[in-house]
């Protein structure tokens, strides 16, 4: 870059976490990036914006949205002579922003930046390319996407896109341009929230709805699993609130997180065993009364009939909506909603026809089987403590759930286990109402219908995709069908697909890989051509998705480096190229005019600021007001019947637990490990940002109870090596009874040149009832390196 020495100063300058400290006053780093404590982190930095002469309030000010998987935080970028100084959290938004958000100066004007498309001329994974022209790296794509689909056809071509350099236009133009083509062969499922998606689009009716506007309201919390003083950092001010009048907050978790450390208990769980805990507390609630009746016969299919075939009874079979329930009034079976109706709840309350049960005597079946003690066994919490944990949940109300993408629904059988949550809400009554409910990740999608930039047509070939979690396997083995061409951009496979090993190898097979970047990370490595795109404030876009409550305007502020580009350029003259550019060759303005259509905002409104399209705090299902056809919630999910397993939630025990102990892979691999996230990124993502390595560790460490560390020779600060047959993940071992005994943690998102992912070492094994991963329940061992 071209900048004067006070410039270069300014923005080489480093932060260490001496100087954090020192700046906050706090010995506890993880509280001094928290949303609580930004305000010292921001005045930290004015200081050194000062260093121009000038005040901070003369710089030019644009604002944007966080673009990762993470809050979608408004920033406010400060710019100087054409160079983006400082960014900081915009003053009037509803949370502040983390030391990630503020180090987005550090990534816009990073040294390494891509600044034009490289062509590989040396072994994949060798890191050596040569620049070429944009017409050149067009022209590659367009031959290898027309030779492809000539040799193979539209199932050659795979698109994977995630959430990365993310917003309401990249992915979907990406989306809609290989529609325009035919189609193309894409991930199915998510790393992140299939197996939620697979319980609550069936139960409730409707995915990405949020309690968060109501979080201060609840006296009872749970994070199962989940981490949000990490994952929802800027709001973890709303759990702070709720505790300070009185709130418990009870952390269920094989690790002791910085949530738990804040918190009132925590309960260590073997991981993957959470249903198990969930139905035993189901069964102590039903046991003990603590049901809410009401709210079971008047809002949910709990009383539907069951017959001795174990199918729901319908009036009519053409009729998905027409459930019959037996009447109380008229002693006899009719559909659920005629008016005046009074279901049984229960069997045991009436005569009920030989054979017929209802909805709810199967779930009353199902969690009698877990009495305190075999809860006890499988999931290792006292007995004592799980009574407690149910009653005092049922008791007192209103009471919540985080859940929120956690990291107990990325097992085996996650599909389950977030149901299990939202079947105590609904037994309880906890759902519907300020301060209750099963916390999601929720956005602006949950109130308005944010469209399509471009209106692309349906594909017209039949392709089989491929589950997200089997890429490298299914890639590398044809399989359901060979790939001629990849085009990756918004994520990192590298880093992030379970199998590290076995995705690297579907990267070397493919003939032709591009990826689109701003930085040459772990998985761009391996890509035949890098295309450099750009970050946040270098071009207009718009953020209105499922991370945020509010639609906001990302404004460009300065010029990307060199020839990067953004990626809705890149398919535009793509598109010019395939005879469809008309669709595509739109002012950045009118793509996000037509993404707006329906939700009553403009760009005008936008400019001045984030909008919240509903202004009052958001309850979902308020009222008991479900998203299903019927309006109420659903506990018999055929959806799953009909892949094979049960209707009602059950327990089923994942392959690779440390429970087996009849399996030879525990024998072999006797560790459970998981997944965490940091507070130095998300995912894979600001992984490399000085900062962030300074203020944080910049290797890879793993947690491992004192206990299981003294087995194998390893002390403290000692590099180790996870391993299992999959490959291996070099780490620093943290001895600490901050994890379950036989767990270890492992960090999530290290790229290659940092020593590498933890999925190097994770289950790859596909959920079945949702399609997504199973990262936390993977069978490993620790060996002391050397």
């Amino acid at each position: 870059m071209n900048m004067d020495n006070d410039h270069e100063n300014l923005l080489n300058k480093k932060m260490t976490r001496r100087t954090l400290l020192k700046a906050t006053g706090t010995v506890g780093v993880a509280t001094a990036i928290g949303g609580g404590s930004y305000q010292l982190i921001k005045d930290a930095f004015d200081d050194q914006a000062k260093a121009f002469g000038a005040e901070i309030e003369s710089f030019e000010t644009f604002r944007s949205s966080c673009s990762m998987e993470c809050l979608h935080c408004n920033l406010t970028a400060f710019v100087k002579d054409g160079k983006l100084i400082k960014v900081e959290a915009s003053e009037d938004f509803n949370v502040k922003g983390c030391l990630r958000g503020v180090s987005r100066s550090q990534w816009v004007n990073n040294p390494d930046r891509l600044k034009m498309p490289l062509l590989r001329t040396g072994k994949k994974g060798s890191g050596e390319f040569k620049e070429i022209s944009w017409e050149e790296a067009l022209s590659l794509i367009e031959d290898k996407i027309k030779e492809t689909m000539k040799t193979i056809g539209n199932k050659g071509l795979l698109l994977e896109t995630a959430s990365g350099n993310m917003d309401a236009i990249k992915n979907s133009i990406a989306g809609a341009f290989f529609n325009f083509l035919g189609g193309a062969t894409r991930p199915e499922g998510s790393l992140c929230c299939s197996a939620v998606a697979a319980a609550m689009n069936p139960m409730v009716g409707f995915r990405y709805v949020d309690t968060r506007d109501t979080i201060r309201d609840s006296k009872y919390i749970i994070c199962w699993g989940n981490n949000p003083a990490v994952t929802m950092q800027a709001y973890f001010k709303e759990y702070e609130e709720a505790t300070k009048s009185g709130a418990r907050l009870i952390v269920i978790d094989p690790r002791f997180s910085e949530t738990a450390a804040r918190a009132d208990e925590w309960i260590p769980i073997v991981p993957s065993t959470d249903t198990a805990l969930a139905l035993g507390m189901v069964n102590i609630i039903i046991q003990e009364n603590l049901i809410d009746r009401p709210f079971l016969i008047n809002h949910t299919g709990a009383v539907y009939l069951v017959d001795e075939k174990g199918g729901l009874v319908r009036e009519n079979s053409e009729d998905q909506d027409s459930y019959l329930v037996y009447d109380t009034e008229r002693n006899a079976l009719v559909r659920h909603d005629v008016s005046g109706v009074k279901p049984a709840l229960s069997k045991d309350e009436t005569e009920l026809p030989n054979g017929y049960k209802t909805v709810f005597d199967l779930i009353k079946e199902e969690a009698a089987q877990w009495t305190t003690e075999k809860t006890e066994k499988e999931t290792e919490i006292p007995k004592g403590t799980i009574i407690r944990l149910a009653r005092e949940y049922a008791m007192n109300k209103p009471a919540m759930i985080i859940q929120n993408m956690s990291g107990a629904q990325r097992t085996e059988y996650g599909t389950y286990v977030a149901a299990s949550q939202f079947y105590l809400a609904l037994i309880t009554g906890n759902i519907g109402k300020p301060g209750t409910g099963v916390c999601d990740a929720g956005g602006v999608t949950q109130f308005v219908k944010i469209n399509s930039p471009v209106d692309a047509p349906k594909p017209t070939a039949e392709i089989k995709n491929i589950p997200v979690a089997k890429i490298g396997e299914s890639v590398f083995n044809s399989d359901p069908t060979e790939i001629g061409f990849w085009y990756i951009m918004t994520t990192s496979p590298m880093t992030q697909i379970p199998n590290t090993n076995m995705v690297r190898k579907a990267l070397e097979k493919v003939p032709f890989v591009v990826v689109a970047d701003n930085l040459m990370t772990s998985t761009a490595l391996y890509a035949d051509l890098v295309l450099p795109v750009t970050t946040i404030f270098e071009d207009t876009s718009l953020m209105a998705g499922i991370r945020s409550h509010y639609i906001q305007l990302m404004e460009k502020a300065v010029e990307p480096p060199g020839e990067a580009k953004p990626d809705y350029w890149i398919f535009t003259q793509l598109a010019k190229r395939f005879g469809f550019g008309e669709a595509f060759d739109k002012p950045i303005d009118e793509l996000i005019q037509n993404c707006l259509v329906g939700t009553g905002i403009t760009i005008e409104q936008l400019r001045k600021g984030p909008v919240k399209p509903v202004p009052t705090p958001s309850v979902p299902f308020k009222d008991g007001q479900f998203r299903t056809s019927t309006g109420k919630a659903h506990f018999f999910v055929e959806d799953w019947e009909a892949k094979g397993y049960s209707p009602i939630v059950t327990y089923i025990r994942a392959d690779e637990c440390i429970k087996n102990k009849d399996n030879k892979l525990v024998e072999k691999y006797p560790l459970m490990a998981v997944q965490y996230k940091m507070p130095r990124s998300i995912h894979s993502s600001f992984s490399t940002l000085p900062w962030l390595n300074e203020v944080h560790q910049s290797q890879p460490e793993t947690l491992i109870h004192p206990n299981d560390a003294k087995k194998r020779g390893i002390k403290n600060g000692d590099k180790a090596v996870v391993y299992n047959d999959r490959g291996e993940h070099r780490v620093v071992a943290v001895v600490t009874s901050h994890i379950k005994e036989g767990i270890i943690g492992l960090q999530n998102g290290w790229w290659e040149q940092q020593g590498g992912s933890s999925s190097h070492v994770t289950n790859d094994k596909v959920e079945p009832l949702g399609t997504g991963q199973t990262c936390n329940n993977s069978l490993v061992e620790v060996r002391k390196e050397g």
